[in-house]
């Protein structure tokens, strides 16, 4: 039995159902312009989401919230955070020899190489740029993929956005509320040799993987590990960012799954090895960074 979506619920899976319906009729320029004016009007104001995003970027940059920089940057931020959504709505009708062209990636011939000897591949990436765009490419240019998505409310948003990953070429799990076999279709899929992508930077559940995130203690999600370690899968950190009008992609190198030592230890290597990735990718794309919410473990637990 599910929950009685909320007015506010309701109007959210309003907004985006309008937003595929109307923005792809309109000039691009035109709406381009009404998501930055609306990321611009939002930021300050100053809310718990922009004061979220500034203490994370904070920490990024090794300074204070209150630094002016970090205010400068999460404009930035939140005008990126918005063209993600700007760039969701236009995507299904956008062409696929448009999103080849104006992708601009390195690194991915591994993945290739891994696909080809029959070998799965785990992708695992940080929430940035615009990864359903990125997923796109990937499926299009001949590789489709599977994932797992988190169960948004109200259920007919979850049902629609899901819609729209499966309408790229993806094969989308649900993240919790499914029959409770998703690792095991995931181990499937890469044990028959395809590809798996998984969002890994933030887990703050009792199940997550407690790792260093820029000099402090958050946890990330066990699954690109566990699936690396439990298949043989590659595992492979890509990074997402904004590069002008286009878009950039950089899969870096394999994160090695160590020989010795139990699963468990394994499995926390190659997470801390995959949290030292992600510092050097957001770090050098702070603002490309999408991260609106709690993510160290600090900000959760009381001090004494």
């Amino acid at each position: 039995m599910t929950d009685k979506p909320s007015p506010q619920d309701r109007l959210v899976a309003a907004g985006f159902g309008a937003g595929w319906a109307i923005v792809p009729r309109l000039p691009e320029r035109l709406t381009a312009w009404g998501f930055r004016l609306a990321a611009d009007r939002l930021w300050r104001r100053r809310g718990r989401s922009v004061l979220r995003l500034e203490a994370n970027l904070a920490r990024v940059k090794g300074t204070s919230p209150d630094d002016p920089a970090v205010r400068a940057l999460s404009r930035d931020g939140m005008r990126s955070y918005f063209r993600y959504f700007h760039e969701v709505f236009r995507l299904p009708s956008m062409p696929t020899r448009e999103i080849v062209s104006r992708m601009h990636v390195t690194g991915d011939q591994q993945i290739y190489d891994n696909l080809a000897r029959g070998r799965g591949v785990v992708l695992a990436l940080p929430h940035m740029g615009n990864w359903d765009l990125a997923g796109a490419w990937f499926a299009r240019t001949g590789h489709p993929f599977t994932t797992v998505a988190e169960r948004l409310k109200p259920e007919s948003l979850f049902h629609r956005y899901t819609a729209f990953r499966e309408g790229l070429g993806m094969e989308v799990l649900p993240l919790t509320g499914g029959d409770g076999h998703t690792f095991g279709v995931l181990s499937q899929r890469l044990r028959a040799g395809l590809p798996v992508a998984l969002p890994a930077e933030r887990d703050l559940t009792s199940r997550g993987i407690e790792v260093q995130f820029f000099g402090e203690a958050t946890r990330m999600p066990a699954g690109p590990g566990l699936l690396a370690v439990h298949t043989g899968a590659a595992l492979i950190p890509a990074i997402l960012y904004f590069q002008g009008r286009d878009w950039g992609l950089q899969f870096h190198e394999e994160i090695a799954v160590p020989a010795e030592g139990t699963r468990k230890e394994k499995v926390a290597t190659v997470m801390q090895g995959l949290a030292g990735v992600f510092e050097k990718g957001i770090a050098e794309h702070p603002e490309d960074w999408h991260m609106l919410q709690r993510l160290w473990l600090e900000d959760l637990e009381p001090r004494g």
